[in-house]
């Protein structure tokens, strides 16, 4: 009995093996977003291929892949057709893409304007689903020394340890320093401890001779500069 032969075709394809074929042929930069998370799930159901899923996926959120980011593993288990380790590998993918552009964030190394600290610190702190604290060290030139993060998960005067802020402010010979946290929940007002935490840290470094130049609020898609808006 003779065999037809199988033809290679794109057409034979499925549509779960397009995608990655697509790629390696045309490059990463012509897929859509619709197909790169079709290629980190490998498969989709017996009713939808894993674009379709994707395409469906990525709706729940308008298409927008920052939020698609903040979605935890357990909500991405909510559509059909994902499992844990589809799940896994799609918050992932996400998580690296964020460190990348924190990474390329280190470009911004000298502060002009609030528009740079946001441009510096937004990959960092802009997809977080929890409040953290930051600071940025300066010299003369308003070159940032070093940015390090002072606590994690709320903004209180118990929280932000002062002394810490002192003490990194001599070691590394800063004479500014901006603050920063976000807001998870995309407002942009400041709340009365944010108040109350800047002017605590401001007093503090009055007494060695070290300005408070800023303190942003920053959400996924915008800030708040008590400079800009003369609170500081």
């Amino acid at each position: 009995m003779q065999h037809k032969p199988t033809s290679f075709s794109i057409k034979n394809w499925s549509d779960d093996d397009k995608p990655r074929e697509k790629l390696v042929q045309k490059g990463r930069s012509v897929l859509s977003d619709a197909e790169l998370i079709a290629i980190l799930i490998g498969s989709g159901s017996r009713s939808e291929s894993a674009v379709e899923l994707s395409k469906r996926i990525l709706a729940s959120v308008d298409n927008n892949l920052n939020d698609l980011g903040r979605l935890s593993i357990k909500q991405l288990m909510t559509f059909k057709g994902i499992g844990e380790a589809k799940a896994v590998s799609i918050a992932a993918a996400l998580e690296v893409g964020r460190r990348r552009r924190g990474e390329d964030a280190v470009k911004v190394d000298k502060i002009g304007s609030s528009k740079d600290v946001y441009n510096l610190l937004q990959p960092i702190l802009g997809d977080l689903e929890h409040e953290e604290f930051w600071i940025l060290f300066l010299n003369n030139s308003n070159k940032v020394l070093h940015k390090a993060q002072l606590s994690k998960g709320g903004i209180t005067g118990t929280l932000v340890d002062v002394r810490l802020v002192m003490k990194q402010t001599l070691e590394l010979g800063a004479v500014a320093i901006i603050l920063a946290h976000n807001h998870p929940s995309g407002t942009l007002r400041p709340s009365t401890a944010d108040k109350q935490i800047t002017q605590k840290i401001k007093n503090a470094c009055e007494t060695l001779d070290v300005k408070v130049l800023d303190h942003l609020i920053i959400t996924q898609k915008s800030y708040y500069s008590f400079a800009d808006e003369k609170i500081l």
